[in-house]
């Protein structure tokens, strides 16, 4: 695989076994992304995006079909390979937020870094912290955080090891509007500043725009849109939620 890509993907499918037979989720997917690009993959419930995000972080094997993820083919690597290569280059940002609960905020950051054998994990959790506004949150559990202040710790966590990808899934998805703003306005600064690959699947058009490139998955077939199509598509949702306001 050439050396300019962070993920290539040729000809994925993905079948499962189900009490009616056997179900197609994914339908032969081809997909290139560039070292530090952001990607977004959107597209309504039940077309594939999450089993596909999954595939590419290594968590699950596709039924055809071959991926590399920096340069690895992942058919290549048995487990241990890939949980090692999930540890070293990639990390993952939840809807749900993923922290444990009876970590603080600054100990649910250090935790990968701890993982990954960082002698200073404390003090880079602390200044990731400090990156996404807090500081003053280090000691509290999440129960007592805010979604959206739970959200950029899960944030924090995940750009502590630097990771060459990150995938995120519905990052603002369980956030009201100001709280998904913000906290897309640091996912896009640390992935330009690190200079991280990002690959996030979402329902948010608005989100999705914010990205270099947009795909769309339906049933189980994906295709890259175009800045024309976009704008359309933009512009055909507003004005679809306008009549419904109006009604």
């Amino acid at each position: 695989m050439s050396d300019m890509h962070a993920i290539k993907v040729v000809h994925l499918k993905k079948k499962v076994q189900t009490q009616e037979g056997e179900l197609t989720i994914l339908k032969g997917v081809d997909m290139e992304v560039k070292p530090g690009e952001s990607v977004a993959i959107i597209g309504p419930s039940g077309s594939g995006k999450s089993t596909l995000l999954g595939l590419l972080a290594a968590l699950d094997t596709p039924s055809e079909g071959e991926i590399w993820l920096d340069g690895s083919a992942l058919s290549n690597l048995g487990e241990e390979a890939k949980a090692a290569l999930r540890k070293k280059k990639i990390s993952f940002i939840f809807q749900s937020f993923m922290l444990v609960d009876t970590l603080t905020a600054l100990e649910n950051v250090m935790l990968p870094a701890e993982l990954a054998g960082m002698k200073d994990a404390k003090a880079k959790a602390q200044a990731m912290l400090e990156r996404v506004g807090l500081s003053h949150r280090v000691n509290h559990l999440p129960k007592q955080l805010s979604g959206g202040e739970q959200q950029r710790v899960a944030i924090a966590r995940a750009f502590i090891c630097e990771p060459k990808v990150l995938f995120a899934d519905e990052p603002t998805g369980n956030l009201d509007g100001g709280n998904a703003h913000k906290v897309a306005d640091m996912l896009f600064a640390l992935n330009a500043e690190l200079g991280t690959t990002l690959v996030l699947v979402t329902h948010d058009n608005q989100l999705a725009l914010r990205c270099q490139r947009q795909f769309t998955m339906t049933e189980g077939e994906l295709a890259e849109t175009t800045p024309g199509q976009r704008e359309s598509k933009a512009q055909a949702q507003g004005e679809t939620k306008m009549k419904e306001a109006a009604c």
